[in-house]
């Protein structure tokens, strides 16, 4: 049997030890957590295109493919639906634009939380996947039975 893989592609803005994350809302999954700004990849895109769409339609800024450098790969068994999902964790080298909340509906604030003190409650893959960066570690498994 063929296995389904969602792909994931998300956001990792550090400055001074402080990461930015988003207050989801209006969402059926983690509603009220923080979380990078992420999304899905859409039919017929890269996953570099996929983040670099996602960071002009999330956060306003512009971010060159060439730009994005992978900081973390996680693969983990969602517990709710069975589904294996591939979350790519990227950083950018550099950007333009101002970062701004540009889907008010989805997410309720944008903040700055310092690595070592993520804010509650934050999506359990998130805190994982940012302690396995700040740790050196390119790959994380999570969920998947031993």
């Amino acid at each position: 049997m063929a296995h389904t893989l969602v792909v994931g592609v998300h956001l990792v803005l550090v400055e001074d030890g402080r990461v930015l994350l988003g207050r989801r809302a209006n969402t059926p999954f983690a509603e009220g957590s923080w979380h990078v700004p992420a999304g899905h990849l859409e039919a017929g895109e890269s996953v570099l295109a996929g983040m670099a769409r996602e960071a002009k339609e999330e956060l306003g800024i512009t971010i060159r493919e060439e730009d994005l450098g992978m900081v973390h790969t996680l693969h983990h068994l969602d517990a709710d639906d069975g589904a294996g999902r591939l979350q790519l964790f990227f950083s950018p080298r550099s950007y333009t634009g101002k970062i701004t909340n540009r889907e008010p509906d989805k997410c309720t604030a944008l903040q700055w939380w310092p690595l070592d003190e993520l804010p509650e409650p934050i999506v359990g893959y998130t805190a994982d996947a940012l302690s396995q960066i700040t740790a050196g570690h390119l790959l994380s498994v999570v969920g998947w039975p031993a």
